[in-house]
């Protein structure tokens, strides 16, 4: 008897989140080298933040899935539902890091660390005074918590995106995008919501390191940290 899976793959997520990194840290060290070609590109990709992707076929040439289909290292062939939810969760990360990174001149997309948490439970703490709780701002995680489906979700995530923006406030998208994908599995978005209170809660660490070293060449590796903040 054949059984639906109700949670995502964990190789594929961390499969996810690794493409999302490398699909966006040469992007980004493009415009911030102002290069005329990246930052085209950066504000053709923002016009798809919280839009759905298969309303925008202009952006597809701009997000290259190509390496969700190699079966290299071993790797089995995605089914189709596979990778129609991967290829979802690397359009909405990357067309919200185009929007968040833009303007700026650090790097919005940031690998997460243990000393310097890059979730977005913890991006959101640090929009809020130290030691205090901004009701209104912790409310935007729970009701992004809440979003019915990944399009919903998708809209939510653009108005926190802007808030840290704002800020200054960079995110890890490659964990992000990891999470988008798991957050369209039956079991899913309970499973990210954890996440996401877990990393709000998660003490904060010095910040005193560079953002080049955590968000440089070095990809993160392929596997699912359930206790990533």
């Amino acid at each position: 008897m054949t059984t639906t899976p109700t949670t995502a793959p964990t190789s594929i997520r961390g499969r996810v989140a690794r493409l999302a990194h490398e699909l966006i840290v040469p992007r980004q060290d493009g415009c911030l080298r102002d290069s005329a070609v990246d930052v085209a590109a950066l504000a053709r990709l923002r016009r798809g933040a919280g839009r759905d992707a298969a309303a925008l076929p202009d952006l597809w040439g701009l997000i290259d899935t190509s390496p969700l289909h190699s079966t290299a290292d071993g790797r089995r062939q995605l089914s189709e539902r596979e990778l129609v939810r991967a290829e979802n969760a690397l359009h909405t990360a990357l067309t919200l890091w185009a929007l968040h990174q833009q303007s700026r001149g650090s790097r919005m997309h940031r690998l997460h660390s243990y000393q310097r948490p890059g979730g977005l439970g913890a991006a959101i703490r640090r929009l809020m005074p130290v030691g205090e709780i901004d009701d209104a701002v912790r409310k935007r995680l729970v009701r992004a918590g809440t979003a019915p489906d990944l399009t919903a979700l998708a809209q939510r995530l653009r108005d926190i995106v802007t808030l840290l923006r704002g800020a200054d406030i960079p995110l890890d998208y490659g964990l992000l995008a990891g999470q988008l994908y798991a957050w369209q599995w039956p079991d899913g978005p309970a499973a990210v919501r954890r996440e996401w209170g877990r990393s709000f809660h998660a003490r904060l660490k010095s910040d005193s390191d560079s953002d080049s070293r955590d968000a440089g060449s070095n990809p993160p590796a392929a596997k699912d940290d359930k206790d990533a903040s």
